[in-house]
Parts: structure tokens; sequence; C-alpha cells
């Protein structure tokens, strides 16, 4: 799991009051002279937008879907430079849900559609209890695979790294479906927050395709997007 130090913790409550922005256009904004800063302004104002309207939808199917769960999300920003565009799902000491993004992915986002996608998919995660299966599927293939390795007579080292690499096979041996379960859950998220999930999902034609590479982490880009539309057409939710 990738940690998220520093946090910068994006309180809605202390950020002044945003216009509202729809899913079609962005919002006009005054000229400064400054492009750089313009597109500054622009992200941060779409991004308080989704997670305004977002993570109340979040909640609510989480409370709907997983009522065991915390479903009090909190949203952060890893304000760290240099940092390839990531978001990810986990949870703090006391079991509430994070999402974070990080500035590359709040910049790269070519519209709110695709944001609110984003927080759709990564919020869907944790109301499947995605981590918690990682968790345990890492630990049973730990216990296998050091198994196997003591069986065979090997030394505390290498019993050390069976383990280590039973608990990465096993934590990856579902991720795939986890992914496009996601995939499928965030798209309702979305679509229900007001967004459109085909827009939002458009992401997917920029980014690296994993094809179905064995034990990876992710499923092709195809399979993804045949999810989102497969999803939109059953929900009935508006596109295009």
């Amino acid at each position: 799991m990738t940690r998220l130090l520093p946090f910068l913790l994006f309180l809605l409550a202390a950020c002044e009051a945003v216009p509202p922005v729809t899913s079609r256009s962005q919002e006009p904004l005054a000229e400064t002279g400054d492009p750089l800063r313009l597109r500054a302004i622009r992200a941060e104002r779409n991004f308080i937008r989704v997670v305004e309207t977002v993570e109340p939808v979040a909640e609510r199917e989480c409370r709907r879907l997983a009522p065991r769960l915390n479903c009090d999300f909190q949203i952060v920003i890893d304000d760290r430079a240099g940092q390839p565009p990531n978001a990810f799902q986990t949870v703090d000491r006391l079991g509430r849900p994070i999402i974070a993004f990080n500035l590359a992915l709040i910049a790269s986002a070519r519209n709110i559609d695709e944001l609110a996608f984003v927080m759709g998919h990564e919020s869907a995660h944790h109301v499947l209890d995605h981590l918690a299966q990682t968790q345990q599927n890492a630990a049973v293939g730990a216990v296998i695979f050091s198994g196997l390795a003591a069986l065979t007579g090997a030394d505390p080292e290498a019993i050390r790294s069976a383990e280590e690499l039973g608990a990465a096979v096993g934590a990856r041996s579902y991720s795939k479906d986890f992914e496009l379960e996601a995939d499928r859950l965030g798209t309702v998220i979305a679509a229900r927050a007001g967004y459109d999930p085909i827009r939002g999902a458009a992401f997917f034609t920029r980014i690296p395709d994993p094809g179905n590479s064995f034990l990876g982490s992710h499923p092709p880009n195809a399979a993804r997007l045949a999810v989102v539309r497969e999803t939109v057409q059953a929900i009935g939710a508006p596109s295009g």
C-alpha cells in the first residue's frame, strides 16, 4: 500500500462557496493573464464541486449496501510534487474510509466527469470491502507459500522470501475482479451524482493498457470500458 505522507486535508467547510459547474462545460473564469493560474483555479473549483456532489451519494450507497462499515468518507490530497497521477482508497486507524487524490491526477482530468468517476470507483472499493478481502487473500497466500517452503526444508530466509511472495500473489488473486466490481458500482455512484460515467471513463483510453497479464493488478482497459457501458445501459443513465 502506497503511504500518503504528508496529507493535505481538503476540508470543504473551510473553502469558499463554489458556483455550480455542469458536467457539460467548464465554468468560465475571469481573465487573469496567467494561463497556469487559470488552469489551477479551474481544477480546484472542479474538484471541490465533485467532492460536494459525489461524496454524499457514495455515503448513501455505502449505508445502503454495507451498513456495518464506516461510511464517513474523508477526501484528502497528496500534495507531493513529481508524482504520477494516482488515486486510491484506504482506511485510517479507526476504520474511517479515505479516498486520496494526488495533484497530478486532479490536474490531468479533462473534465469533471472523469474526477467524478474516479471518486465513485475509489469509494466503491470501500463499499465492496475490497481492502479487507485483499488483506485476507494476502495472508492466506503468505501462509501457503511459507508452509510449502518449510516442508521442503528451506532455511528461515527462504521461508521469509516465500512468505512475501505468497502475500503478493494472494493480494493479486482477485484484484482484476475487484477493479471491475468497483468500476460497476463506481458507474452507479457517478451517475446518481449527476455525472456521465462513460465520459468519465474515457481516461482509460489515455492510460497504458495493462492487457491481461498473469497476476496483473488491473484488467484490460477495454474490459473496464465495456463494464461501464453495460452498467450505464442497465441503470438507464443518460450518457454521451
